[in-house]
């Protein structure tokens, strides 16, 4: 894939993307985000596929698999050093290397999950990539993300229009009226046991 619709789809595809890749592995950071998935997972009924957008090698799939054995588990991803990582995991069953700018679901899955992925897309494509999360989700769709009630910049590990903060769960119930908010939550960077940088998680299901 060597055409993208923006400079961010280039930049995680690139070598920076590839620096990521290798770099969030960890059972400390797998530990966290079971314990984060089980808090939001209260708050579902019936969950049995869930489809990741931007899932970079998997680790959050790693957590579901934990959680539900069973559930059908999907992952949505650009990056050629990660896709390798989630090809290579028997527990992922449908790897769709693509930018999630270009994703056409070709079936909806209980849950849709993006997390930490907003932040980093262009804020011109996201009314696209909120549509395309609707499209994907059966029942569930949960955001997390660096919240800000009003939109930011923030210079990220040195560059530029890299990392946008704002209310994207808000974006999103205005933009699809029968969505509702089920619940939501807070993870922090200094957790006693459980620490996963500072993310606002909210889970919300179509009426």
């Amino acid at each position: 894939m060597t055409q993208f619709k923006t400079p961010q789809e280039a930049f995680w595809a690139g070598q920076f993307g590839d620096e990521y890749a290798k770099r969030v592995d960890g059972e400390n950071i797998l530990a966290a985000y079971t314990a984060l998935h089980a808090q939001i997972l209260r708050s579902t009924a019936g969950v049995q596929s869930v489809i990741e957008f931007g899932a970079n090698i998997g680790l959050n799939l790693r957590a579901y698999r934990r959680l539900l054995p069973r559930a059908e588990l999907s992952a949505i991803e650009l990056n050629p050093t990660a896709i390798e990582a989630l090809k290579g995991n028997p527990e992922i069953h449908n790897v769709y290397q693509e930018s999630i700018l270009r994703f056409e679901p070709d079936y909806q899955r209980d849950l849709v999950l993006i997390k930490t992925v907003l932040i980093h897309i262009n804020p011109e494509a996201l009314p696209d990539v909120y549509d395309r999360l609707y499209q994907a989700s059966r029942r569930y769709i949960c955001i997390a993300e660096y919240y800000n009630p009003t939109p930011a910049t923030i210079e990220y590990r040195g560059h530029a229009e890299r990392l946008f903060k704002r209310d994207f769960a808000g974006e999103m119930l205005d933009r699809h009226s029968d969505l509702r908010l089920v619940d939501y939550g807070f993870v922090y960077h200094r957790d006693n046991t459980f620490p996963i940088g500072d993310v606002t998680w909210f889970l919300l299901e179509k009426r």
